[in-house]
């Protein structure tokens, strides 16, 4: 099931998951007199005040809603970028083919997308995407006692198969021969194995690995196979916003450098591990 394009978005205010000082930015309208302002950084921002951000709502470990809060590793990730310009960071949820057409980014508003998404030369068309900062891959989660163990066996024995809509996951399995079923989002494509909609699946694996954190969800699926398709993520910016796009990658950087960066990946995906996150 595709994300329907006349949703509506929704305005969510993301809680900061990170501690830290938020440098004072002075805050100046545009010549144009639009909403726009430009931070003590050079970044112009599509509202005063605020780092807006588009996203696609649910997709933990890396942007879900909790307690009323937007919050994961997306989010924390962002957080910094906004500290970084002395703003804070408020989030749009909107339909994911938003985030291969940069629509949002182009009619002003959002300044950035961060949706847990890899970075394709069809999408860097469209967007100008950060340096990445996560290595992702697929993985195929069936329930325990399938008999399925790997995605050769989906095939052989006709199982039905899932994937989220419009992601390259999909995309994947259908170059492979596969016709899944398509659902909105990751948590639709969980609940639909969960349910018996479908007999497996095909997600990003750190989508599972925060899915099977919990007990009930280990004790009835795993993982029957992990894929290395060499995604890497990347956050998004409009076409030719260099000033965002370096403070992106500033904030990334010094994350990496300074520890902040493995304690975030520690809270919300799990162990570290440094080939993910290089």
């Amino acid at each position: 099931m595709k994300t329907h394009p006349g949703r509506r978005t929704r305005v969510l205010v993301a809680t900061t998951a990170t501690a830290g000082t938020v440098l004072l930015a002075a805050c100046t309208s545009t010549d144009d007199g639009g909403g726009g302002s430009t931070t003590a950084g050079g970044v112009e921002l599509v509202k005063a005040g605020q780092l807006t951000t588009c996203t696609h709502l649910p997709y933990p470990p890396f942007q879900s809603e909790i307690d009323g809060k937007v919050q994961g590793f997306d989010v924390a990730l962002i957080d910094l970028v906004a500290d970084d310009l002395g703003v804070k960071q408020q989030i749009l949820d909107t339909p994911f083919e938003n985030f291969k057409t940069g629509a949002f980014l182009n009619s002003g508003e959002c300044d950035l997308a961060a949706a847990g998404m890899t970075i394709t030369d069809e999408r860097k068309k469209n967007v100008d995407f950060s340096d990445p900062y996560f290595n992702a891959t697929q993985a195929v989660l069936v329930a325990k006692g399938s008999g399925v163990g790997s995605l050769a066996d989906v095939k052989s024995e006709n199982v039905e198969l899932g994937a989220q809509a419009q992601t390259t996951g999909e995309d994947y399995v259908k170059g492979e021969g596969f016709d899944p079923v398509s659902f909105e989002s990751s948590d639709a494509v969980l609940n639909g194995l969960r349910t018996g909609q479908v007999k497996a699946v095909v997600i990003d694996y750190p989508v599972v690995q925060g899915w099977l954190k919990d007990e009930a969800n280990a004790d009835a699926f795993t993982v029957a196979e992990q894929i290395d398709t060499g995604e890497q993520y990347g956050f998004t910016v409009k076409k030719g916003n260099k000033a965002l796009q370096d403070a992106v990658n500033k904030a990334l950087a010094d994350a990496k450098a300074d520890g902040t960066y493995e304690k975030l990946y520690e809270q919300w995906i799990g162990p570290y591990d440094e080939s993910a996150a290089s």
